[in-house]
């Protein structure tokens, strides 16, 4: 089914606003919601013209999705913090489960589809429920990685006309995938040349041990302050802290190189701190080019 102009609006937003965070994450590690803010309003804006059903059931469950994708980008939760610690959590565990309940319930009463809820409204859900989960069990390991699918969402719910031709059996997976489950799992394929990158700089300076060797490097002390890594050997106090911000990250590695240099250390061994929203830009050029890579792959065996 072709969505016309209208239906460009949200991979084209997506692509270009996915490139800028891509940059960003690869230049300071780190994200302004901001950036997402802004795709979000505009895929939810664009929404309307796609993917609301024109009635007032399909305009208003669109809202409350668009609200539910939006609240994860605003600072709502820093006043309640101030009254009760647990307050944000309670709040937002009550709009997850009534927001799932509103969405099945009406879908139940309507029916999916354009008399009812619409699946880009089903999609849109699952891409938040899908997001935080994997951000609460820390597969994803940045906020940023979470709201940037949770972005993707909003903006291109379901994609399943890919520019490249594929297989028909993967067509039709294509059409029932939230497009971030999509962007994900290309993404993932594409980090499959992250170990092998490693393993191919530690073969060629001399320092591949299996299996560590896939997974770090070895730089010299001085250059820690200004390498986005992670210190692993020599085992430092406090080098799992946490730190939320690029600023707070490169004091935590000065320390380092410090106590370090304190030491008589003039080498460490390192693991890279993965940019993944780059990565999740490159599955979304793929997504948008292939579909979902696996699919592809599996269909044409």
């Amino acid at each position: 089914m072709s969505l016309g102009w209208a239906g460009a609006i949200g991979p084209a937003v997506l692509l270009a606003g996915f490139l800028y965070a891509a940059l960003e994450d690869w230049r300071i590690r780190e994200v302004s919601d901001r950036l997402w803010l802004l795709l979000s309003v505009i895929g939810a804006g664009a929404g309307y013209l796609v993917w609301a059903a024109p009635t007032p059931l399909g305009l208003g469950v669109w809202t409350l999705m668009s609200a539910f994708v939006i609240e994860h980008l605003l600072p709502w939760d820093v006043a309640l913090e101030r009254r009760q610690s647990w307050l944000p959590g309670a709040v937002e565990v009550a709009a997850y489960a009534g927001v799932g309940l509103a969405v099945f319930v009406l879908a139940w009463r309507f029916g999916i589809g354009s008399g009812g809820v619409t699946p880009a409204v089903i999609a849109v859900l699952l891409s938040v429920y899908f997001a935080r989960a994997l951000f609460e069990l820390g597969v994803l390991y940045g906020g940023a990685d979470a709201k940037a699918l949770m972005t993707a969402g909003i903006l291109v719910p379901l994609f399943a006309a890919p520019v490249v031709p594929v297989p028909a059996n993967a067509v039709g997976l294509l059409g029932l995938t939230p497009f971030p489950v999509v962007v994900l799992i290309d993404a993932a394929l594409f980090s499959l040349a992250v170990p092998i990158a490693l393993a191919v700089r530690n073969l060629l300076d001399g320092n591949f041990t299996f299996p560590r060797g896939f997974t770090g490097y070895v730089i010299p002390v001085e250059e820690l302050p200004r390498r986005f890594v992670w210190v692993r050997d020599p085992f430092l106090h406090g080098e799992e802290e946490a730190v939320e911000s690029t600023e707070e990250d490169v004091a935590l590695r000065r320390r380092q190189a410090d106590e370090l240099r304190a030491k008589g250390a003039t080498e460490v061994w390192v693991t890279p701190q993965i940019p993944y929203v780059v990565l999740l830009f490159v599955g979304s050029v793929a997504a948008v080019l292939a579909g979902n890579l696996l699919f592809d792959l599996l269909a044409a065996l």
